[in-house]
């Protein structure tokens, strides 16, 4: 199983980014409008270049609050950047993510980004693969 399936599932969406001249708190305020954990950090070309979390917004505001409007996001952005594609296993992707304590991975095909995956929707996928499968043990079992 690979993470096309799981943009398949999600539905192709919009990744949410914004330019690498943007401050943190354009960031902070395009995630909350889009209701999203991350927003990818895109070069001028439109190439991706980090990715800043709501993890590095608590961090930066637990001790630069003040400077939210003035700091730019490549200055707190994750740049060891961790791109799958399409055929990117769900197994291999999970072990990356949780090896490097990422949640969110983006995804590139051709070299557009066509999509972002997070931590959550591989478990949901693992759950209901896990799901089935025991469904089907349970019925081998009881036909035996």
């Amino acid at each position: 199983m690979t993470l096309k399936r799981i943009l398949d599932q999600k539905g192709m969406c919009e990744v949410v980014s914004i330019v690498e001249t943007a401050t943190m708190l354009a960031a902070t305020k395009k995630m909350c409008e889009h209701y999203v954990g991350a927003v990818l950090i895109v070069s001028n070309a439109g190439l991706p270049i980090g990715i800043v979390t709501e993890r590095d917004v608590l961090r930066f505001c637990a001790t630069r609050s003040t400077e939210l409007d003035t700091v730019l996001v490549t200055d707190v952005m994750t740049k060891d950047l961790i791109i799958g594609t399409f055929d990117t296993p769900i197994d291999e992707a999970l072990t990356i993510m949780t090896e490097k304590k990422f949640r969110h991975i983006p995804i590139v095909d051709s070299g557009k980004i066509v999509g972002m995956v997070s931590l959550g929707d591989l478990v949901k996928i693992k759950l209901k693969e896990t799901s089935v499968e025991a469904k089907h043990l349970r019925d081998y079992i009881a036909m035996a």
